[in-house]
């Protein structure tokens, strides 16, 4: 019966349709009064404007510092490898995708130390914590930098 489905009364209303005629209501001006900024096409301010008066934006301190340089990288934990993989497994990237470890392939992949593992695994990744690097090689794999 989905082809016989209707919205309730009152739920849908019909777009007004402005500058269709005098006998409309909304004709000539169009609902836009009649001079100033906004009433002409292209008119209206940019987010934030505030009249002239000094934007809240301007008149709030300015504390800190932002690096827009820093890597943001992608936090993988040895423990979840562990529970992901099987001994002898090559984990690199795609691997890693795959089995939904990491989003996305345009940040860098860091290895902390969080969790123990206990399996043999080659890991290829861009960056490993001293601990993530100690515990992959205690168990006999390998902590390789690509």
């Amino acid at each position: 019966m989905l082809d016989r489905l209707k919205a309730p009364k009152g739920a849908t209303k019909k777009k007004k349709r402005v500058g269709r005629g005098e006998a409309s209501g909304w004709g000539k001006t169009a609902g836009r009064g009649h001079k100033g900024q906004r009433s002409r096409s292209g008119g209206g301010v940019k987010p934030g404007y505030e009249g002239g008066q000094m934007p809240l934006q301007r008149r709030l301190p300015k504390r800190g510092f932002t690096n827009i340089f820093k890597t943001e990288y992608s936090i993988l934990n040895v423990g979840a490898l562990a529970e992901r993989f099987n001994a002898g497994e090559t984990v690199d990237r795609d691997a890693l995708v795959s089995r939904g470890l990491v989003k996305g392939r345009r940040r860098p992949v860091k290895v902390l130390g969080d969790g123990d593992i206990d399996i043999a695994l080659t890991v290829k990744a861009d960056i490993f914590s001293k601990s993530a690097k100690a515990k992959i090689e205690a168990a006999g794999g390998k902590a390789e930098v690509v």
